[in-house]
């Protein structure tokens, strides 16, 4: 069997380099616009909570309202600072759910909810409530605008990284189909059986206990597990690439065996030199979303001759 590749530090650096390169000129080409609208939106949506709550001083009588509106909701998890994830006010709550449904049939549930994210509050950007006092117009004003730049900005780097991982997943699927491959349905694979059939992939599945974005059956029989991860800093890039995709390469070694799977990432993006380095130390086989063809002519030499 052919062992993937592992590139040397000249290598990384060469092809972190242009990546970087292509990463910034998307974001200076990037139009405004964009930012602009999410963030006129949300101005919108701040100032109908603040209307609706008189200043946020009548949260817990209007909180079913609040919490059963999306946008009103939304823009409430982002008065804590640093803003509260739905996910953290179900384990904060210590609940089951928050949806719609729950909080109808719970009173106290709502103000919980409300009192978790009070206790969380940007005093910074609310200096009143913790003064007990009215709000001045430029401090209710600012409140709306800081708060709606906080939400737009990170809506906006989320949609980004989505587009971008989509572009990724399309890309990969479109170089596998021109080599022959063929697309099946998304599964759970639990064992190796399972997954697709030799010269077959699926899109995102579970494999063992985490999921993988493709699955691959290689022509040798092995199982390619590939990852799509952008990263617009070298912050995030820890997150995308080391603690998730080079986390799950690990666990789909011990589940499935050292000579039976493939982990690869394809990424774009920011990324540090050594985090790059420790990733493919820890056996994830890493290529470059402007690169395809590198992945797909390994995959082809795994074509028996």
């Amino acid at each position: 069997m052919i062992d993937p590749p592992r590139w040397t530090i000249q290598e990384f650096e060469q092809d972190r380099s242009h990546a970087i390169g292509l990463f910034r000129r998307a974001r200076l080409e990037e139009p405004l616009e964009i930012y602009l609208d999410t963030f006129d939106k949300y101005v919108g949506i701040f100032e109908e909570l603040m209307e609706t709550t008189v200043d946020l001083t009548e949260l817990h009588k209007n909180g079913l309202h609040i919490l059963t509106d999306d946008n009103l909701m939304e823009a409430l998890r982002y008065i804590a600072g640093p803003p509260i994830s739905r996910d953290d006010l179900i384990t904060l709550a210590e609940v089951q759910s928050i949806s719609k449904k729950s909080l109808r049939k719970d009173h106290q549930l709502v103000d919980k909810v409300i009192d978790l994210i009070l206790l969380a509050l940007d005093r910074r950007r609310f200096l009143w409530l913790s003064e007990g006092r009215e709000p001045s117009e430029a401090e209710s004003k600012a409140a709306v605008i800081a708060s709606a730049a906080l939400i737009a900005n990170q809506r906006q780097g989320t949609a980004r990284r989505h587009e971008s991982k989509r572009g990724q997943e399309q890309q990969i699927e479109d170089a596998l189909l021109n080599v022959g491959f063929r697309k099946v349905s998304r599964r759970s694979v639990q064992t190796l059986t399972q997954a697709p059939n030799t010269g077959e992939f699926c899109g995102e599945s579970m494999f063992g206990t985490r999921k993988a974005d493709f699955l691959v059956r290689l022509w040798d029989h092995r199982v390619m597990a590939i990852e799509c991860k952008v990263s617009n800093s070298y912050l995030n890039s820890v997150k995308r690439l080391n603690n998730d995709a080079a986390a799950k390469a690990e666990v789909w070694r011990r589940d499935f065996g050292e000579t039976q799977i493939v982990s690869a990432a394809a990424i774009s993006g920011v990324f540090k030199l050594a985090k790059l380095e420790e990733a493919q130390r820890r056996g994830l086989t890493v290529f470059w979303a402007h690169n395809l063809d590198g992945m797909i002519t390994w995959i082809e030499r795994t074509r028996p001759h």
